[in-house]
């Protein structure tokens, strides 16, 4: 597993370049956090069931709670455990 970030700022889409993070925190209520493991859970089982045709998913697409937050995106990697 890898996870990559971007800062947040106000540079253009273009200009925004991935980096791979050493740690994440979430900031985030028992209740935000509930939600966000369940999403997981669920691009789990997608992933497994959509086999090679699954890519990715936002977590505010599936949640509409999570709009105004970062962007939660769950990615498939090439390897597989």
């Amino acid at each position: 597993m890898k996870i990559y970030g971007y800062k947040n700022t106000e540079l253009t889409p273009e200009d925004i370049v991935p980096d791979e993070l050493a740690e994440i925190t979430l900031a985030a209520s028992s209740q935000e956090l509930r939600k966000i493991a369940s999403f997981i859970l669920s691009a789990a089982d997608d992933m497994e069931h959509e086999n090679s045709n699954w890519e990715h998913r936002h977590l505010s697409d599936v949640d509409k709670s999570f709009e105004g937050s970062p962007q939660f995106v769950v990615y498939r990697s090439n390897t597989q455990n």
